[in-house]
């Protein structure tokens, strides 16, 4: 699932259409490096999964909490270096639950971990995820069974 994850499959028509913008505004975002979806030989644009993902916060972001480009990119690397301390705590988790047992260390890492989940909250990565797992529930529905 990782592996489709990250291969570019939508044209920019379609993933405009997926994400309710309009195709020149994913142009928009590409100028000021807010997405770098992929490219073909033919020069068209393909956007990802996690393409599609980071438009929905970007729209989020926008939106709902009035941040213009600059605020969105600042929030964008805030998600990326977050990621990677919530990465960072779990595997901390994992080492910590196979050395002795230390109770204190481990409620702090739980701590830590919650606040981390919170602050990707309020940046809007997990309505983006939630509104990328009803698509594909929706697609799934609508998919005509092949014989």
């Amino acid at each position: 699932m990782a592996a489709r994850f990250n291969e570019p499959l939508f044209v920019i028509s379609v993933a405009a259409r997926l994400v309710e913008m309009h195709p020149q505004t994913l142009r928009k975002y590409e100028r000021e490096g807010l997405i770098a979806p992929s490219r073909t030989s033919g020069n068209l644009r393909l956007y990802s999964d996690r393409d599609i993902e980071r438009l929905r916060q970007v729209k989020y972001l926008v939106e709902k909490l009035g941040l213009n480009l600059a605020g969105v990119q600042l929030a964008l690397d805030l998600t990326r270096r977050i990621c990677e301390a919530r990465d960072q705590v779990a595997s901390l988790q994992q080492q910590a639950s196979r050395a002795p047992r230390d109770t204190i260390a481990e409620e702090m890492a739980r701590q830590v971990q919650g606040q981390l989940e919170e602050i990707l909250r309020l940046l809007g990565l997990y309505e983006a995820t939630e509104a990328s797992r009803e698509h594909y529930r929706d697609e799934r529905r609508n998919r005509p069974i092949l014989e």
